[in-house]
């Protein structure tokens, strides 16, 4: 983990043919938040809470799941016809174990309310968390930042250091870091003290990390907790549902797209 970051996955750069789209089915999660961030594309977001939000480039989803949400990230009708290319991240922050069985709740920031700036000739997003003097809209329940950087050619910037716990995710390189080169797809983990990014030809990064959370956490499949119990829970909930019926179970479909869902894996 980096601060409360558990997981980062990037999405693309990938082109759909007309036709032909993601299709996320709906999956259950608990004890975290989703921050789906896109550069490129579309994605329409569904559910149990009954929310139906198209994501565009630049705005962002933040879903808590608290005690146990169900959603499904799907491509939306009109990019599906005409095809589309789709690049984007999303991370997981695991919660403060206090806020694990929190109900579950949705916040989704237009782009344009994203803090924007420039610093040295870096045009700067900061998507979530506090970073450089600014707040993000977005509500976090831990002390996080999460940064989105382009750094023109020759280029320098130093990430965020009010916490100790930082990384820097390269999303276009290459970049250097301490003298060391790396490339995109690269997550570099940095130590404490004052560190910079340099880039040799224009870059995108993202700067993420925060307060290192109070203990350990477990992850299996979809679902993230502070106890191996709670796991196991979860497990048994989302099979039961599946088995049972969805109506009044702790893993609701979304009421708009509750005709097909993930299954519990083996292992």
């Amino acid at each position: 983990m980096v601060g409360p970051f558990i997981f980062l996955d990037e999405m693309g750069p990938a082109r759909f043919a007309p036709g032909t789209g993601i299709d996320v089915r709906p999956h259950p999660h608990i004890a975290l938040s989703t921050v789906t961030y896109l550069f490129k594309g579309k994605l329409l977001h569904q559910d149990s809470l009954g929310v139906v939000q198209e994501i565009t480039p630049g705005a962002l989803n933040w879903m808590t799941a608290g005690k146990g949400v169900a959603h499904s990230e799907r491509t939306p009708d009109a990019e599906r016809r005409g095809g589309q290319e789709i690049h984007g991240l999303q991370a997981w922050v695991a919660l403060p174990t206090s806020e694990e069985e929190r109900d579950p709740s949705f916040e989704h920031v237009a782009a344009q309310d994203l803090p924007a700036f420039e610093i040295d000739g870096a045009s700067l997003t900061l998507i979530a968390g506090k970073a450089y003097g600014r707040t993000s809209p977005a509500k976090v329940l831990s002390p996080l930042f999460y940064v989105r950087a382009d750094l023109p050619a020759g280029g320098r910037l130093s990430p965020p250091n009010e916490h100790a716990e930082r990384a820097v995710y390269v999303v276009d390189g290459p970049v250097t870091v301490a003298g060391d080169v790396f490339a995109a797809g690269d997550l570099v983990v940095l130590r404490p003290g004052d560190v910079a990014v340099d880039a040799p030809e224009p870059a995108r990064v993202m700067f993420l990390g925060g307060e290192m959370l109070d203990g350990e956490r477990h992850l299996f499949w979809n679902f993230v907790s502070s106890s191996k119990e709670r796991l196991e829970q979860a497990k048994r909930d989302w099979a039961a549902s599946a088995a049972g019926g969805w109506r009044d179970t702790p893993f609701a479909l979304p009421p708009t797209d509750d005709q097909e869902f993930i299954p519990l894996p083996d292992s």
